[in-house]
């Protein structure tokens, strides 16, 4: 069982995601173990991005703020290495970012440096099923997963990306870009019945979720929820002070699940 199907084992996953420096790491440190306290299943680590791919606006503008108050990738390997040696986050972490990211660090350079900092895996939203192995071989090669996403327009291509994925299939629940929605129209039901049908791990529901109820209707169809952008918000609205707001909002996002 790999790291990030652990995150599974104890029944409906709710799996929070953050962008990293903002506004500084101080506070996404905090904010990360405060998750875990409120009952986060697997935290997903968003590294910023310039040109951030299928972001929307919440999480662009998150990304501009972390860059500009001096986020890099290696202060944000630092940090999650603090996370797991100094602050007892124990639950996987996955980062989120983007091809341009891990190719110009170097792709095994950025294996190694994320092994050592007890990283699980890596969600590359931007590249797609058919050219995942210049990454995911070497990624195996450090016990690490690469996450593949199923959208509601994978159709024929479902069955063969989800026999084929490692960690936990991240099921996108709606067309365009990241961000709040007040209903999620795509047949979730089904697409979650076409995934499971052929996957071999668990799988996960994001895009567009923000309240307890609709991650309730969410979990009945997957065995997780993926939760960004009101997460994001959060820290926009409340900046430094936003640990705390984080953390009752997670815990009811985790009653609402479980």
């Amino acid at each position: 069982m790999s790291d990030i199907s652990k995150a599974f084992i104890n029944g409906k996953a709710f799996i929070p995601f953050i962008t990293c420096g903002d506004p500084d790491l101080e506070t996404t440190e905090e904010c990360i173990v405060r998750m875990q306290k409120a009952g986060a299943s697997m935290i997903e680590l968003g590294i910023p991005f310039s040109d951030p791919t299928a972001e929307g606006p919440v999480i662009m503008e998150a990304s501009i703020r972390a860059l500009e108050a001096g986020a890099t990738t290696d202060r944000i390997f630092d940090m999650a290495k603090r996370l797991r040696s100094e602050r007892g986050v124990t639950i996987p972490m996955v980062f989120m970012t983007y091809a341009n990211v891990v190719f110009s660090y170097g792709i095994e350079r950025f294996c190694v440096k994320s092994k050592e900092c007890g990283i699980s895996g890596f969600i590359l939203p931007d590249v797609p099923y058919e050219e995942k192995e210049e990454f995911a071989s070497v990624m195996r090669g450090y016990g690490l997963d690469f996450v593949s996403l199923i959208a509601p327009t994978s159709e024929d291509r479902i069955a063969k990306i989800a026999s084929s994925a490692e960690g936990f299939i991240y099921i996108v629940s709606s067309l365009g870009v990241t961000g709040v929605r007040s209903k999620i129209n795509t047949d979730i039901p089904s697409l979650g019945r076409a995934v499971k049908s052929s996957a071999n791990v668990p799988c996960a529901i994001g895009f567009g979720i923000s309240t307890p109820e609709q991650a309730k209707e969410m979990s009945q169809h997957a065995d997780g929820v993926i939760v960004g952008s009101a997460i994001v918000k959060l820290i926009a609205e409340h900046g430094k002070d936003a640990p705390s707001y984080v953390e009752d909002y997670v815990r009811s996002m985790v009653s609402a699940i479980t």
